[in-house]
């Protein structure tokens, strides 16, 4: 038998006994018991699937259609709980751990269905093979990929390590294609891209996620920035970090407060063996040492965590925007066939007794959408040194700043072909730049930009003309717009693609973005990230504050309560 046939006579079988259950011994059940509900839905499920092999008027996949049904059955719970196939292992793995085999590179598919090498890695395979970004992948090991997808690419680039793999590429400005020969690696994903120091003695680490290796990163930049140039004070980038391992963020916790302090509480359905109490542990490596943790909207989960947990303890200030707000955990089971359910088990709790969870998935469950907690309903609650604290959907921070909005041509040109293009040609014709802090785009390499985006005809939404167009259509409803049509069409006039005029305006967001990409193909993301933190708004800030005692001691002490006025 198939492997599929087999499935689908266990499948079956199990249907068939659970359907005598349901006869012999659903009488005076109620409808709405799990139990029976239980039975009632394997029997229906097998039914329905026996129906569709043997019925349907084309032949199905039923693999494909089960993965389907289950992927919407879990899709209605919340939006974290996931089904892995044994296919996608790698998937599973890489969360966790944050390794797979392959050649350690990004690639992307172009509209024209070619895919090319978009970032490869630092001291990885494909770096040191001399990839670069802008190949076109070709051929993988003789077979021919000219027309296929990422994820195919991908899963034909990824393999045991240690095996041979060749490339056949077409780079840019080549007439030939080249074939490059290598072997896979174990790629370990580094959470910690960069760190380094600011100003005189403020250490910088950025965290990007929280793999199995999080901690022990984290551990060995510090200890670096402490003894080789003795930094004061600390700032921890977790920006754009969504989390991951729940022991990581302990263990990072642990590293600036005593052993013994709780860190996080989860509480679960089954209180055995979901809800459980995690403390610190272990000898800490710096319990004094003033720290800025830095958070945007971005930072959820294991970041929620450690941001969280230090600002419970009073232990450092947070400094930013407001964070994603994940109060969930999830924990990983196996399933037949190799398979895996990343399930939703419990809710965490940091040590001021709050749940950061933003949204509310009941409602979801019930087929009305998900519904985000008002900040009218928020709750207080107190930090050690008795600072007022909220459950508030996320970590509000204790220092808000404004995180700059991209004006909107910035985000098409991030995802714009003739943009990567140009990059690629610039490093063409440049074998080396200026270090990540000394590289700066001349007026004349502007200028050839903003020509090659003029020829090419680049295009965006605009959102003052789409803005403009609702304005329109709202004063025709309200029959006021023959009385204005003389000021709307001024205004029209007035909002007129100009791509010369907004190629001028933006040009320092948009040099700053080419920036950034030039230094990435050169120095890879730590001179990118090198550049890009002494431009940052919220790192000068964060290193400011570091830089006056006072007012970050004010920041982690609750404001006294004021006397009340006594009246001869």
């Amino acid at each position: 038998m198939r492997y599929w046939t087999k499935t689908l006579c266990l499948l079956l079988a199990l249907a068939s006994s659970c359907s005598l259950v349901a006869q012999n011994g659903g009488k005076g059940k109620k409808a709405g018991d799990n139990k029976f509900s239980y039975i009632q839905a394997l029997d229906v499920l097998g039914s329905s699937m026996a129906l569709l092999e043997r019925s349907f008027v084309d032949s199905i996949d039923i693999k494909r259609l089960s993965q389907i049904g289950l992927t919407s059955m879990l899709e209605s719970l919340d939006p974290y709980t996931e089904y892995y196939s044994s296919e996608d292992n790698d998937k599973i793995r890489l969360l966790t751990t944050g390794e797979y085999g392959g050649i350690g590179s990004v690639i992307s598919q172009r509209p024209d269905s070619t895919i090319i090498i978009n970032d490869p890695m630092e001291g990885m395979p494909a770096a040191r093979a001399g990839l670069r970004a802008g190949d076109v992948i070709l051929e993988i090991d003789g077979k021919d990929y000219r027309k296929s997808t990422s994820e195919i690419v991908s899963a034909a680039l990824k393999g045991t390590p240690g095996s041979k793999i060749t490339l056949l590429i077409q780079r840019s400005g080549e007439s030939k294609p080249r074939r490059i020969e290598f072997r896979r690696e174990k790629i370990q994903v580094n959470p910690v891209p960069y760190y380094g120091v600011l100003g005189k003695s403020c250490g910088y680490i950025a965290l990007t996620n929280f793999p199995n290796t999080a901690a022990d990163e984290v551990k060995n930049a510090f200890l670096k920035l402490k003894e080789k140039h003795q930094i004061k004070s600390l700032i921890l980038d977790l920006r754009d970090n969504g989390g991951g391992l729940i022991d990581e963020a302990i263990k990072i916790v642990s590293f600036f407060v005593p052993a013994g302090e709780v860190v996080v509480t989860t509480k679960g359905r089954d209180t055995r063996r979901q809800s459980a109490t995690y403390r610190t542990s272990g000898k800490p490596l710096d319990t004094e040492m003033p720290i800025v943790v830095l958070i945007n909207a971005q930072s959820a989960s294991a970041s929620e965590i450690v941001s969280g947990a230090l600002q419970d303890m009073d232990r450092a200030v947070i400094m930013g925007v407001k964070s994603y707000g994940k109060g969930l955990v999830q924990t990983t089971m196996s399933l037949p066939y190799d398979g895996t359910l990343k399930l939703t088990t419990a809710k965490y709790y940091i040590p001021s007794g709050r749940c950061i969870q933003r949204i509310d998935y009941q409602s979801l469950r019930e087929g009305k959408g998900a519904t985000v907690l008002p900040d009218s309903l928020t709750k207080v609650y107190h930090t050690r040194a008795g600072r007022e604290v909220r459950d508030a959907g996320g970590i509000l921070p204790d220092v808000a700043l404004k995180a700059d909005t991209l004006p909107t041509m910035l985000i098409y040109l991030r995802y714009n072909n003739d943009a990567f293009d140009w990059v690629t040609d610039y490093t063409h014709k440049h074998k080396t730049i200026a270090s990540p802090l000394d590289f700066k785009l001349t007026d004349k390499d502007y200028a050839d930009f903003s020509q090659r985006l003029i020829d090419k005809k680049f295009d965006y939404d605009r959102q003052s003309s789409k803005e403009l167009t609702k304005l329109i259509e709202l004063a025709k409803f309200e029959g006021y717009y023959t009385k204005g049509k003389e000021a709307f069409d001024q205004l029209k006039a007035l909002l007129v693609p100009d791509l010369k005029h907004d190629l001028q305006f933006h040009r320092p967001q948009i040099e700053q973005y080419l920036t950034t990409a030039i230094l990435t193909r050169y120095y890879y993301n730590r001179g990118a990230i090198e550049r890009s933190i002494r431009e940052d708004k919220m790192t000068a800030e964060a290193t400011k504050l570091l830089e006056d005692p006072v007012r970050y001691r004010e920041l982690l002490t609750a404001p006294k309560e004021a006397k009340a006025e006594v009246k001869p």
